[in-house]
């Protein structure tokens, strides 16, 4: 392949014919900075690769701004920005290679197209605002939002081009005198106090973009800079031709003052409002979907009630459910159907698992943390322990919680429910027929605490590790574990020993240590490459994830038999920040920030596919074989083909009145007797059938 050429003003007159393992195809295009091609990876993944200009490979001030450019693109997840793949910001002529996306930018639509109908602008200023909650989190501001830098993707709007971006903890400073930005699309405070800019910036930017995108004009307009300036710091915006219904929302957004802007988690509350028609689920096929339920409430306890037959549109069934989220009422999502008495297994003669949603502790929001056991669902709120009928959804039994959240979900172990929480100094279990408690015990503070078999694993603040007898709450045996300065378990359902592991200061090894929880005797003890976490335990052999040392993102899988003392590493074609993953049958099922899901065959030895879902954070997967299912963070419970790789069912957004509050952790579903059941910020704790997705 001879160099490429390239008539882009200020490009070099050849470019090379790779950027690190990537072949460069195409120009996509060329700036003051650099240029973007199209690219391939060895496996024919498409990218977008972004190489500087030789002249400002030269110079050390950009060198350090495009590793800044770099460093905030990969803290940033790909559900809202292009993801970055790879990069090298040392290199002879810098690059950084993200996932390609196809889609003109704003600006090109606009030009082509005309102004936005508005439809469109809510959706896109939705998706901005989305985006804009995504890069903030994560401590950066992006400083440049204008509509070239916004791709229009089917899935939503992706904000690109971080290159002049700066992470609130960043050395690098703005110079005196220096103005980094575009004026039309710049806030007040960029032209008048540009050390201090933060996210309300951002915000300020969105505003003008969505004046530019429903008008063909921005806010402020003039042929030169300095006036544009002078408007953007004195002048009111024109917003002739904005919608009525959003101008109100753009007007706040381009307020003089950062604090009198709205935040990005308020400009969503307002949007919702704006248009109850509003579809969040765009990137998704259209799918059968239910009857919206009404909004009565049922007497406590909650009982069942039918639900009549599936024909609304899955987006006003989404906005019903949101509405009627806070009742204490439990709905049945089928059509007809029985199930068994108290047991949640279908008889021989039901055609379908008719489902249900319940909300057993109206007055708290949050997902509940559930699991399976002794034929119910036991579950933990803010406030309180309950069990349910996995059969539909019927309030068992309630038990008050002293603590303010649960470190686990409640388990069933020696016959008795073991409540999870960060009561540090009190251990107790629950009778599963009544809620009551069966024993109390004062304990030591803890560290951590993990239940199996019948054994309590306490580990206390020093580091020694109690065995207690579950249903007595009676000291079996204490130890330190060699190797484990304050250890943590994991277990896992089918196996009898428990897992403690713990990485090197450097992160290049991994100690591994398999107890006896009935007896606290080390099994087997084994140092692995690289720093790594356990993710399952299947069929004699141990998995886990292996993170890099930079970023910390999972860039492998490894699997480990201890019989055999031999490891088989899988590497992951590019990193996934905060994985999550499930094994079933030797394949791994990871899910990224970001909404990036793979499956990594590691009897093969390869990746099987891969899906970008475009949900911003998910739960821990699991899987059935045939399909593998997680939570988003909006309440969705998700279904993808196990096999192909494909979305193929999902239910209705379920948030609360405070969607705008992180969660730290998703609680996963659950997979049991062909049933599933998922928990949502709401507080709905809800039941569908596993084996028909496409119905939900």
């Amino acid at each position: 392949m001879a160099p490429q050429r390239n008539t882009g003003a200020g490009a070099e007159a050849e470019l090379p014919e790779y950027a690190g393992h990537y072949r460069l195809e195409s120009c996509l295009g060329s700036g003051g900075m650099g240029v973007v091609h199209l690219a391939r990876s060895t496996s024919g993944m498409k990218l977008a690769v972004k190489i500087v200009h030789a002249e400002f490979a030269r110079d050390p001030e950009f060198r350090g701004r495009f590793r800044q450019e770099v460093a905030a693109a990969r803290r940033v997840s790909g559900a809202f920005t292009a993801s970055v793949v790879d990069a090298d910001p040392e290199a002879e002529r810098p690059w950084m290679a993200t996932l390609f996306i196809p889609g003109p930018t704003l600006s090109d639509h606009v030009k082509r197209n005309g102004p936005m109908e508005p439809a469109q602008l809510r959706r896109l200023m939705a998706g901005l605002a989305e985006a804009l909650r995504d890069i903030h989190r994560v401590g950066v501001v992006h400083r440049d939002l204008k509509p070239s830098n916004v791709l229009l993707a089917d899935d939503g709007p992706k904000v690109i081009d971080f290159g002049i971006s700066r992470p609130k903890d960043s050395e690098l400073r703005t110079e005196t005198g220096k103005l980094i930005g575009t004026p039309p699309f710049m806030a007040p405070e960029q032209f008048r106090r540009p050390r201090e800019v933060g996210p309300a910036a951002d915000v300020f930017a969105l505003g003008s973009v969505m004046v530019h995108a429903a008008t063909g004009r921005g806010p402020f307009d003039s042929d030169s800079p300095y006036v544009v300036a002078y408007q953007v710091v004195h002048d009111e915006p024109d917003l002739t031709d904005v919608p009525e219904n959003l101008a109100p929302l753009v007007l706040r957004c381009l307020a003089k003052e950062p604090e009198d802007r709205p935040t990005p988690d308020e400009l969503m509350r307002a949007l919702r409002s704006v248009a109850a028609s509003y579809d969040t689920q765009a990137f998704i096929p259209a799918q059968r979907a239910g009857d919206a339920p009404k909004s009565d409430s049922a007497p406590p306890p909650p009982r069942a009630r039918r639900r009549p037959g599936r024909k609304t549109v899955l987006a006003a069934a989404a906005g019903v459910l949101v509405a009627a989220g806070v009742l204490a009422s439990v709905r049945l999502l089928g059509g007809s159907g029985t199930t068994t008495e108290g047991g949640g297994t279908p008889s021989a003669s039901t055609s379908r698992f008719t489902g249900w949603e319940a909300n057993p502790v109206p007055e708290g929001t949050g997902a509940a943390q559930c699991s399976y056991g002794g034929r119910q669902l036991l579950c933990a709120r803010p406030g309180a322990l309950f069990g349910l009928d996995p059969s539909d959804g019927t309030v068992l039994w309630r038990h008050p919680m002293a603590t303010s959240t649960a470190t686990k979900p409640p388990v069933l172990a020696a016959g008795l429910v073991q409540p999870m929480t960060d009561e540090s100094q009190r251990l107790e279990a629950l009778d599963p027929a009544s809620g009551k408690a069966r024993w109390q015990r004062k304990m030591p503070a803890r560290n951590a605490i993990q239940v199996a078999g019948r054994t309590i694993l306490l580990t206390t603040l020093d580091g020694t590790v109690r065995g207690m007898d579950a249903s007595t709450g009676d000291p079996k045996w204490s130890r330190r574990i060699p190797g484990h300065p304050l250890p943590s378990f994991a277990s896992f359902a089918g196996d009898p020993l428990v897992y403690a592991t713990n990485p090197s200061a450097d992160a290049s090894k991994t100690r591994v240590t398999a107890v006896d929880p009935a007896t606290g005797a080390v099994r087997w003890d084994a140092r692995l490459d690289g720093k790594l976490t356990l993710i399952g335990v299947q069929g004699g052999s141990l998995f886990f994830l292996a993170t890099d040392k930079v970023y910390d993102d999972t860039d492998a899988v490894v699997r480990y038999t201890p019989s055999t003392k031999s490891a088989r590493r899988v590497a992951l074609p590019m990193g996934r920040a905060d994985a999550r993953a499930v094994v079933h049958e030797n394949v791994v099922y990871l899910l990224g920030t970001g909404g990036s899901l793979e499956a990594v065959d590691m009897k093969a030895r390869k990746r099987l596919w891969h899906l970008e879902t475009a949900v911003s954070r998910g739960s821990v997967p699991v899987s059935d074989g045939t399909h593998v299912f997680f939570v988003a963070a909006d309440g969705r419970l998700l279904a993808v083909d196990a096999k192909e790789g494909h979305l193929v069912g999902q239910t209705p957004v379920r948030l609360d009145a405070a969607s705008d509050r992180v969660a730290g952790a998703l609680p996963g579903p659950l997979l049991a007797h062909g049933h599933l059941y998922a928990t949502a910020p709401d507080g709905t704790v809800f039941a569908v059938d596993a084996r028909d997705p496409a119905a939900w």
